[in-house]
Parts: structure tokens; sequence; C-alpha cells
């Protein structure tokens, strides 16, 4: 029985790219799913390694789903290596608390996270008090080194300029990906740059409300000319914790770990504990007084959500 992947899901419809293919062919087989995936709750998600059985009317079912390595609840995708977290540096301006509580979420699920600053050619050089709201070249020099510091690869991009595309390409080199981040941060325009031919729709910013129309509709995975696959997703700006519990929060900052081991509590939740070495790290500038903010802000959400519920 012919093995594939699920590289788009559409409408109860799946479409499966045989294994042996090249991934830059575009011949997939239209599948429907079999009837005992719905009776035990089962849905097969894009990324989905598949055991499939062709029809004589030359499409297929979907007979079997392998063992998954990664799931993502949102997108929901399966088997991904690595996670681009894409953010503009202007338009919209760049949300670290949002880029953090995004990192939480990837951290939680295991999965490798590749930083990508879009539209690095709108940096401005200085500080101009006349454009207040405008990121600097030395404001994004700092935030880099941040997170780079934390053990992330940073990556800056401009779609316009062609700059930076490569060095993703690189990165994605042979694994399956998914673009993920918030609306209007060109997701879409960076894809575009990377996939020849591709044009996939891309909207302007809403002036108004500082972010874009949701340009991508489905989750879809594209063939890369280095063999991967990567996957574009609609774009989203709101993110709960359904899935992350309080104890488990300190562990998705990746630079709380090896510290927290010190604490003399274990499940240290690092709020008014004694000896806690993670607040001390706060307080000696080891560790940055954004992150462990957003991680107190994030806690509150938690409990918040944990209380309603």
């Amino acid at each position: 029985m012919p093995q594939g992947y699920i590289v788009k899901a559409l409408s109860g419809y799946y479409y499966v790219l045989p294994e042996e293919a090249d991934l830059r062919e575009t011949k997939t087989v239209t599948c429907r799913g079999r009837g005992v995936f719905k009776n035990r709750n089962i849905t097969p998600l894009v990324g989905d390694r598949v055991m499939y059985a062709e029809t004589e009317n030359g499409e297929g079912t979907v007979t079997e789903i392998l063992p998954r390595t990664s799931e993502l609840i949102r997108p929901p995708i399966a088997n991904v290596n690595v996670v681009v977290l894409v953010f503009s540096v202007t338009e919209p301006v760049l949300n670290l608390q949002l880029l953090d509580k995004f990192l939480v979420h990837i951290e939680n699920t295991g999965i490798d996270v590749l930083l990508c600053f879009t539209k690095s050619d709108l940096l401005t050089e200085d500080d101009d008090s006349s454009v207040p709201k405008e990121m600097t070249v030395a404001e994004l020099e700092r935030i880099t080194k941040l997170y780079e510091g934390i053990g992330y690869t940073v990556v800056k991009t401009s779609s316009r300029l062609q700059e930076g595309v490569e060095a993703i390409l690189h990165h994605l080199d042979g694994a399956v990906s998914v673009f993920a981040g918030q609306s209007g941060v060109g997701k879409s325009s960076l894809l575009n740059a990377m996939i020849s031919g591709l044009n996939l729709e891309t909207n302007a910013i809403s002036q108004r409300l500082g972010r874009g129309k949701h340009t991508t509709r489905h989750v879809e995975l594209l063939p890369l000319t280095n063999g991967g696959l990567v996957a574009d997703t609609p774009g989203f700006s709101q993110l709960d914790f359904m899935e992350v519990e309080a104890e488990g929060l300190s562990g998705c900052f990746k630079e709380f770990a090896a510290i927290a081991e010190g604490c003399r509590f274990r499940g240290c939740l690092h709020l008014h504990e004694p000896d806690c070495k993670v607040r001390d790290a706060v307080a000696e500038g080891v560790i940055a007084a954004s992150r462990f903010d957003h991680y107190l802000l994030f806690l509150t959400e938690i409990k918040d959500r944990k209380r309603r519920y």
C-alpha cells in the first residue's frame, strides 16, 4: 500500500504527495479519510505521513496515519521540525510580549525555533523623536543579542531587498517547517521571495488597526528548492494557554531552566518563595527584566484561566 505526506487538507479532502515523488512536483492524490477515523475521533493533519489506497477514479482513501513526531494544535499540523516565528520590526511594531507568548507555546511543543525579523529595510538609523514608534537599528541589535543570548537563532530579512532569504532557506534545508506569527508581518511576502512563482496573496497593513488582513485561509505544505517543506499558516494575534500549566511555564523560558534547578523548592513559581535563584538572576541582570515581566504576566493569565474553567 503506498505511503505519502498530506500537504493540504480542505473541505474534507486530503491532498497526499506520494512518498517517492519529488517534493517539488505538484501532482498529489486527492483522498478522503476512512470513516473509522471519525468514529475514533482522529483527524488527519497536514504533515501526516499516511498510507492510502488508490481508487478506480484516480483518487484515494487515507487508510492509516503513521506515528507523529510532533503535533501542533494551532496551526493544526504534524511532524514539524522547525517553527519559523516571523515578526516585523515595524508595520506592525515589534511586540515583545506577543513574541514571548509565541515562544512559550512553541517551547511547550519541544520543536526547534528560528526567529525571523522582517522588514529590516524600514529601520531608522538613530532615535528620532518625530517618529517615536519606529524601530532603530540599535534597538533591533539589542533585541537580537537578547534572544541570541537565550539560545535562539535570529535572522533579519527584507523581502523587498531580497536580504536574508538564503539564510532562511539554509536553516530549513530538508526540514518540515511552519511559518507562524501575527497578521501583516510579511510571512507571505517572505515565502514569495523564497519560492519562485508562488505568488501568495498579500495585503497592506491597516493603518488604523496596525495589523494586516488574514491573507492565508488554510494550512498547506509548500516545497522548497532544498528538499524541505514549509507551511504558510493563517495569521493570528491572540493565543491562549489551554495547553500550558502554571508549573510548566517556567520551563518554557529557556534561560530559566538551569538557574531554576538551584531554587530551594522544586516547582518554584518564582513569585515570593525564599531562595529563588530565578528572581536573584533577574536582580543581577542575568535574566532580562522584560522576559521575567512577561513570565509573571503569563502566569497570572494561566491562573485566571484555571479559575474560570
